[in-house]
């Protein structure tokens, strides 16, 4: 609990994805996250079903769970993740987000993350109306919006998505003070001051940051330092 609400007031967390990490020295990478200030691993798991991508499994996350002390935050882009959220917590994940439109028993797979002992997240689509959380919010410890369509690295952020943001937080303030709000795809640095100021706790950077030449400035200046 002292861990979570030391995130609760963190706020501008930063949370690279290593979907956008050097595949071939992934572990170097993943070291580096806490020299360059990141706050959070953004693990991106694709199924090729729910998208048209493949990444990461277990092995994957329990190998580079030594790693690295940071939070493991697990993002489940895959078809009926009730199946396997467990598993993900077993391999290293300490929160673990799946899709509202993988998923048709929400509340249950919810109850697995949750008594698996790890913090849980719904995630939504840009296409998908921000309300359809409200029924999930008193277990939520984390709402994630997509600014972008999942499946790849690299996309522009979707406007229209700084609206879906302030939804989300004013849902959040309302219904779920213990979770955080956070924002996926199309964050640059560019955009991320307004991202934040729509209500975002943390943001998610791929290229971001791992495409910068000095990933430690990146950083810095996503989160407005």
């Amino acid at each position: 609990m002292a861990v979570w609400y030391n995130i609760l007031m963190s706020k501008r967390i930063i949370a690279p994805s290593i979907l956008s990490a050097n595949f071939a020295d992934m572990g170097s990478d993943v070291k580096s996250l806490s020299a360059i200030g990141a706050d959070w691993v953004h693990i991106d798991v694709m199924d090729g079903v729910f998208v048209p991508n493949l990444t990461f499994g277990f092995k994957m996350i329990k190998d580079i769970r030594p790693l690295s002390d940071l939070f493991f935050d697990a993002h489940l882009m895959i078809t009926n993740p009730k199946r396997y959220v467990k598993r993900f917590v077993e391999s290293g994940a300490e929160l673990v987000s799946f899709h509202y439109e993988a998923e048709e028993e929400i509340d249950e797979t919810l109850d697995i993350i949750l008594g698996a002992g790890a913090k849980c997240g719904l995630a939504i689509n840009p296409d998908t109306d921000v309300d359809v959380i409200i029924p999930y919010l008193p277990k939520l410890d984390l709402i994630l919006i997509m600014s972008v369509f999942p499946g790849f690295g690299g996309q522009k952020f979707i406007e229209g998505s700084l609206e879906r943001i302030s939804r989300a937080r004013e849902l959040r303030d309302k219904y779920a003070p213990q979770a955080v709000v956070e924002v996926d795809g199309g964050v640059t640095v560019d955009n991320a001051k307004s991202i934040f100021a729509a209500g975002a706790d943390v943001l998610v950077a791929g290229n971001a940051v791992f495409g910068a030449a000095d990933r430690r400035a990146a950083v810095k200046l996503i989160r407005g330092e």
